[in-house]
């Protein structure tokens, strides 16, 4: 039912094991995007892809088992989700690109880069969950990858939860930035609440501690261009756990912190994020 509510906007490819969902738009360098937790490529295509795709030809993929994308094996770290994407992202024909990620999706960025090397030409990071974090995750999501989460609890919030605890929720991960208008029902409330999606986002959650913990000693040997945008106010992603560790380690990493700004900076100020797309183009076409 949710796939029949919230069509496709692109096309898929396909692979030995299963299909990936990409929205491709536009003409000129590749600008892949990948999107954070519990999300799909629509996120993107709101209002950003549009903003870009008259400089960039522009692919915002579905993560694997989000979105349209198939499940395949369900692949929990970020190293193999992005193995899945390089491979989708080859078969149309994308070359040197430049990836951005948001959130989860700058992990999979991150390990992008780490495995591409000098096939990627640089990342703008959004809001990266890059380190391991100190302390442990809030209840909802300790809960949620439990036995008992998975198999009661997620299947319950997937049939019963209704509309206003969604958009509670992302009022809550957008603040103290304001949900864009139209934003839930162009992402996709029952896209968003299968249960398939709910029950492999949680374990993700709850397993990218670990591949961090493994990723992280590798980022000090990255060379390409990287622009971090995060907002100084965000409850989601701590500034100060991930992208000022990743400013510190990292000799070519530049991060813009912005005073006010929540978790969803390509929402709150697309055209800023645009900007720093624009300065890792730039700064890889003078690396070339």
């Amino acid at each position: 039912m949710a796939r029949a509510d919230t069509a496709p906007e692109g096309a898929f490819v396909t692979l030995p094991d299963g299909r990936v969902h990409a929205i491709v738009r536009g003409e000129g360098p590749d600008l892949v995007m990948i999107h954070g937790a519990n999300g799909n490529a629509r996120d993107f295509s709101f209002d950003l892809i549009d903003r870009l795709a008259e400089e960039f030809r522009v692919i915002a993929l579905d993560r694997p088992g989000f979105g349209f994308s198939d499940a395949f094996d369900r692949p929990d770290s970020p190293v193999m989700q992005a193995d899945i994407l390089r491979a989708a992202a080859a078969q149309i024909g994308v070359e040197q690109p430049i990836i951005l990620g948001h959130s989860y999706g700058g992990a999979v960025a991150l390990a992008w880069a780490l495995r591409a090397g000098d096939d990627v030409a640089g990342l703008t990071l959004l809001a990266p969950a890059s380190h391991p974090w100190p302390g442990e995750l809030g209840l909802w999501y300790r809960l949620s990858a439990s036995a008992l989460g998975q198999h009661l609890v997620l299947p319950l919030v997937a049939r019963l939860a209704p509309r206003r605890s969604v958009e509670r929720a992302l009022e809550g991960v957008f603040h103290p930035d304001l949900v864009p208008e139209g934003y839930l029902d162009h992402l996709g409330f029952d896209l968003t609440m299968r249960r398939e999606q709910l029950t492999l986002n949680a374990q993700q959650v709850d397993s990218l501690k670990g591949h961090l913990e493994a990723m992280y000693p590798g980022y000090p040997a990255l060379t390409l261009p990287i622009e971090i945008v995060h907002g100084r106010a965000d409850k989601t992603v701590g500034l100060q756990f991930h992208s000022e560790r990743l400013e510190a380690e990292v000799e070519s990493a530049r991060l813009t912190r912005i005073n006010a700004m929540g978790h969803m900076p390509h929402h709150a100020d697309p055209e800023r994020v645009a900007e720093a797309i624009r300065r890792t183009a730039q700064r890889a076409s003078e690396r070339r």
